[in-house]
């Protein structure tokens, strides 16, 4: 049954990139994260603490989920999934296996994966925290950044993270933007042709940063704890877009990529834009490969 769709709020103009009223699409949840959308339009999210991955409607994609946290998908559709409590990366194949793409670095496991992008190559990128441990002990003694690459080998790319977290390409490739909520920033690095990153910078501070997400233009757009952060491509600030629950990640979707959808706390939560996102997944038709 579909959930009763619930205006909330109209948008404050952040610099002409939003369009309309906030909606809530699904509520009643324990903690949300994780919206990606699908080929055929359909929204999954995350619910943490329900160990469940919902449709946008809230039937059961998935449960138990692993405490799924981050999803994306790889460029065959295929879903892509972050299991916070299983502590690995795995994908979900057609006919519904899930195959483990990933659940230890040098014999030790995980932490927590947590959130996780995908190169047009075809290299899974994750941040592994530790807030999915939940008490259980640690086999490695820092929260790193890390890539699977095409051949299923497992390299770290950075472990100066406190709490790794949200990640996103730039439009070309060319710049991961990783964030780190405790110490309230997002840093950004070169990424060179195999993939592996080169020296970081700040890009930005923001109060702390979750999930994010990027539009075509080469704009952030920054779960936080004041709401939507959206940052030029030169680190400068564009707004804040309030939301009536703290923002958590998010995704664009829709038919032409300029439907924002924001998983925030209990609630999942849409918004139109005038600018469309970087989407992942199966090229439109009609695109070329970089």
């Amino acid at each position: 049954m579909w959930s009763v769709i619930i205006a909330m709020a109209a948008i404050p103009n952040a610099d002409g990139l939003t369009a309309g009223d906030i909606v809530q699409e699904a509520t009643d949840c324990g903690f949300t994260e994780g919206p990606v959308c699908l080929p055929d339009g359909t929204v999954l999210f995350s619910d943490v603490a329900a160990d469940t991955i919902y449709r946008q409607d809230k039937s059961v994609y998935r449960s138990p989920s692993g405490k799924s946290n981050g999803l994306t998908l790889d460029r065959q559709g295929r879903l892509i999934t972050c299991e916070h409590w299983n502590r690995r990366v795995t994908r979900t194949e057609t006919d519904g296996a899930i195959t483990v793409l990933a659940d230890v670095y040098e014999g030790k496991r995980f932490n927590s994966p947590n959130d996780v992008v995908i190169d047009t190559q075809g290299r899974v990128y994750f941040t592994d925290p530790t807030y999915g441990l939940e008490g259980r002990e640690a086999e490695l003694d820092f929260s790193g950044v890390y890539m699977i690459d095409q051949n299923g080998a497992v390299q770290l790319l950075s472990r100066e993270f406190t709490t790794p977290n949200g990640l996103a390409f730039s439009p070309d490739e060319k710049l991961l933007y990783i964030a780190d909520t405790q110490e309230d920033l997002v840093r950004v690095y070169p990424v060179g042709p195999d993939g592996l990153l080169g020296e970081g910078k700040l890009f930005c501070e923001v109060k702390s940063p979750d999930g994010m997400k990027m539009d075509v233009a080469g704009r952030l757009w920054i779960c936080s704890s004041d709401g939507m952060a959206v940052f030029a491509p030169d680190g400068s600030r564009v707004g804040v877009i309030p939301f009536p629950e703290q923002p958590a990640n998010c995704a664009f979707g829709g038919p032409d990529g300029k439907t924002l959808y924001v998983t925030a706390r209990t609630s999942l939560y849409s918004a139109p834009t005038t600018v469309a996102g970087v989407r992942p997944g199966p090229a439109p038709a009609g695109d070329s490969e970089p």
